[in-house]
Formats: structure tokens, sequence, C-alpha cells
């Protein structure tokens, strides 16, 4: 059975960082790939960034893409997204979401490609 846990969340100021954690198990190949979702009231999930939990391999939406890395650590079976120059308009719910196939397309295909999913940590940056 795959089980997702987040935590990290919290508040922060417009410009600072935060890390997310994700704990999942099993890991390795199971899911093949975990993504950050981020969702505000009102709107579609979307997906931020995608790993594959076995080669690393991973891919970013346009929106986080240089302020956001998402990483591994395999013996912790957790996946991080470490959120830098953060602005008001990333507050959100953020989720971890498992799938079991490719990264790469599911991540554009967004939230229903995603069988597993956390319960959600909340991120709000002030201005």
């Amino acid at each position: 059975q795959v089980q997702l846990v987040e935590s990290g969340g919290g508040s922060v100021q417009d410009g600072g960082s935060l890390r997310l954690s994700c704990v999942v198990t099993p890991f390795t190949g199971v899911p093949r790939c975990v993504a950050w979702f981020r969702q505000v009231p009102g709107k579609e999930r979307e997906g931020v960034a995608a790993i594959y939990t076995g080669s690393g391999g991973n891919t970013y939406a346009d929106s986080v893409r240089g302020r956001f890395i998402i990483s591994k650590d395999n013996a912790k079976k957790t996946v991080y997204l470490q959120m830098n120059s953060l602005s008001p308009e990333d507050t959100a719910m953020y989720y971890c979401a498992g799938a079991d196939d490719s990264c790469f397309a599911n991540l554009r295909k967004g939230a229903s490609a995603f069988v597993y999913w956390g319960q959600g940590t909340q991120v709000t940056v002030s201005s």
C-alpha cells in the first residue's frame, strides 16, 4: 500500500524559502514517480515538480523552474521540495502525489494522472 505524508509547510515572508518533505512508503520504484502539486481555493491543482524515485530524473512547471528544486533521499524514503524566492502567488495547499508510470507525461496531464495522494500542507507567503 502506497502512503505519502507531507510536512514542512508554514508561513514565510515574500522572498523567503521553505522546504517541504514527503515521506513515501514504499519508495524506490513504487511509486515510480512522485510529484508536488499545489491548489488554491476555486482553482485546479497545479503540478509544480516531479521526480522518478528510481533514477532521480525530474521535471518542473514553468511557473517554478529556477526557484524550486525537487530532490529525494532514498535512505529516508523522502522526496523534498525546496522552494526559494517565494512570492504571495505561491501561497497554496501543497500536495505530494504518486504515479506508477511516467513523470514527464503525467505532470503535464495533471492531477488526474496521479493515483496516490497525501493530505497536504499549507504554504502561506505574505508580502
